[in-house]
């Protein structure tokens, strides 16, 4: 965004250049994250429960596939309602940033053209997720005839992939908040010549 108009609203900001103490997009980033990473790993487990089934008998802990698919579900369900709060976050945090103009990130890109490609890449993985829960949704209600085999190996062959491209995006995230500076505190307290051990008691 036109850095003159952030400039006109910039004295309700705070050090991390947003008008609240804690930037929401990061934070619900890593909900994102958790829920569909273990929404899929429980997936997975409920899959291979028959081969290691003697490993919780062992440990005496009475469990079946069922349990780990519905884990599995509920948590793509819950990765799906947070991932739109935390694209509309993002978006929103980022048209407030006003990153340097003259770093370049680890990857060569300067920062508006990693804010495009983070802003891209969260509305297309918002798609892919929303995509992966309406398909774990019809195998879970329609596919499945055996409860021992909720899900397919190709929609966790998936799942993996669906990790592999968050990592990327995610890094991308981390370059606009460890080497941009954006809505970083710490960094943006730095610029403006504070004193950190006193600023961050």
């Amino acid at each position: 965004m036109n850095s003159e108009l952030i400039d006109q609203i910039s004295g309700q900001f705070g050090a991390n250049g947003l008008p609240y103490s804690i930037p929401i997009h990061p934070n619900l980033v890593h909900l994102t994250l958790g829920l569909f990473i273990i929404g899929i790993t429980f997936d997975i487990v409920g899959m291979l429960l028959p081969w290691q089934k003697w490993v919780f008998k062992f440990l005496a802990i009475p469990v079946e596939p069922a349990n780990f698919f519905d884990v599995g579900w509920y948590n793509m369900v819950g990765s799906t309602i947070i991932t739109i709060f935390t694209v509309a976050a993002g978006f929103y945090e980022m048209l407030l940033a006003t990153p340097s103009s003259d770093v370049k990130s680890a990857w060569g890109m300067q920062a508006m053209e990693t804010m495009l490609w983070h802003g891209v890449g969260g509305v297309f993985l918002l798609g892919l997720i929303l995509g992966m829960t309406v398909w774990r949704g019809w195998q879970r209600f329609i596919w499945s005839q055996d409860p021992a085999q909720e899900v397919q190996w190709s929609y966790l062959a998936t799942g993996i992939v669906v990790m592999l491209i968050m990592y990327v995006h995610g890094t991308l995230g981390a370059q606009m908040a460890a080497e941009f500076g954006i809505h970083n505190t710490a960094d943006n307290l730095l610029r403006m010549g504070a004193d950190l051990n006193t600023m961050l008691k």
